[in-house]
């Protein structure tokens, strides 16, 4: 089944040939603009972008990265890299929401035996969004699956609840996992609008409020035999396919650290005012707010530097076979913990900094400067920055492999 919305038909692979990276960029640019000119009235009123996020997906936005001869744009990671960080520079809840999209995109364009590869190509050509995790909140340990499913004649029946589903609300498809009697572990993707899934608004973070976050409710929800794959039990060549996603959310924290900058410039050109005691007469040539400045944009360079060059390293993982690929791959993997936390604390800083750049009329509601650092917060806390140098420094250390779960 492909999605089809309001005036929105089928596309066939044909017809997406003439896709480039540059075109796509350019269709996206007033989009872009939107989403950012409106980011911070829409947090407070907790709106979502849909018509926005539906401009995206419908210029292709997702098919970067995709090889042209698939139907996509062609581009490199790098690529991938720098439209993400715009996004998210605009608005990194919708950045974080896209996620699994980009993600399926690039199991599609790096794994040529990838399970149901032209079923997905074909939803991925249709401008189709995904949404999938495997999270539950039960109290066990993380990465516990309570999801049932069992045989029902030629398909299964899943009953469970999954948490934290990254862009449910905008998504067509909802991938996850489930366990069946035997302990098996059944994963499936199915419809969002199939009967017994139920989308929850209930993300309640103290930042990334309209990434669509919440529950998904599974109810005798019924899974046809080709909609299921089974784990393969046979170790990859390159066992770390979680680098990408933490890469990814690497970009978006690069995209906060962007928007800070832009906003503590925005702030200092057009409403800040001279301390009594300041030496000048504007904000924008007192020598401390021009330092703060070059403090931030600091920031902003260092967490996009670290993203391009992770992306060039991965690049180079792409393809690879034997044990040169598994070398590589545990090699790119601790590149990319390295980067998650430069880009992290980056953001972070970038976004307290911004403060500094005016008085007490910069922390005003009304300017909403504070989600900056709620929202690098908020992404930073998916994956803890302490365990991925903790285990790179292992790496560094004694040569011991990474873990090999997409949390890494």
């Amino acid at each position: 089944m492909t999605a089809v919305y309001p005036g929105h038909e089928s596309i066939e692979a044909t017809s997406v040939s003439g896709l480039t990276v540059a075109g796509i960029r350019a269709a996206v640019r007033p989009v872009l603009r939107r989403l950012g000119d409106t980011a911070g009235a829409r947090e407070k009123a907790r709106d979502y972008a849909f018509g926005e996020v539906r401009a995206l997906a419908d210029a292709g936005i997702a098919l970067v990265g995709v090889a042209r001869e698939d139907g996509g744009a062609g581009g490199s990671l790098r690529d991938v890299a720098e439209v993400v960080i715009e996004v998210a520079r605009a608005d990194s809840s919708v950045a974080q929401a896209l996620r699994s999209s980009f993600i399926i995109a690039e199991q599609v364009s790096s794994r040529p035996d990838l399970p149901h590869r032209d079923v997905i190509l074909t939803r991925l050509r249709n401008r189709d969004l995904f949404a999938g995790t495997s999270n539950e909140r039960t109290g066990g340990a993380s990465g516990q699956v309570n999801a049932t499913a069992r045989r029902d004649g030629a398909g299964w029946v899943v009953d469970g609840e999954k948490y934290y589903s990254t862009g449910g609300l905008y998504a067509s498809w909802f991938s996850t996992q489930a366990l069946a009697d035997d302990g098996t572990v059944v994963r499936f993707t199915v419809p969002v609008d199939r009967e017994g899934v139920e989308r929850l608004d209930d993300f309640d973070a103290v930042g990334q409020r309209l990434t669509a976050s919440g529950t998904t409710r599974l109810t005798n929800v019924r899974v046809s035999d080709d909609e299921v794959t089974f784990p393969d039990r046979a170790q990859p060549d390159n066992p770390w396919p979680g680098s990408f996603a933490q890469f990814y959310l690497a970009a978006v924290q690069a995209g906060v650290a962007a928007r800070a900058l832009d906003d503590a410039v925005g702030y200092v050109r057009e409403k800040a005012r001279p301390i009594k005691h300041s030496s000048a007469d504007t904000s924008a040539e007192d020598p401390y707010v021009r330092q703060t400045i070059g403090q931030i944009a600091g920031r902003a360079q260092a967490a996009r530097a670290v993203v391009l060059l992770a992306a060039e390293t991965l690049e180079d993982v792409r393809g690879l076979t034997g044990p040169t690929a598994r070398t590589a791959g545990a090699a790119a993997a601790v590149h990319v913990a390295h980067t998650s936390a430069i880009a992290i604390e980056s953001a972070l800083d970038a976004a307290e900094l911004l403060f500094d750049v005016g008085g007490g009329s910069i922390t005003n509601r009304d300017l909403g400067f504070d989600r900056h650092w709620r929202n690098a917060r908020t992404a930073a806390n998916h994956n803890p920055r302490q365990w991925k140098q903790a285990i790179a420094g292992a790496y560094h250390l004694t040569g011991e492999e990474p873990p090999t779960t997409g949390l890494f």
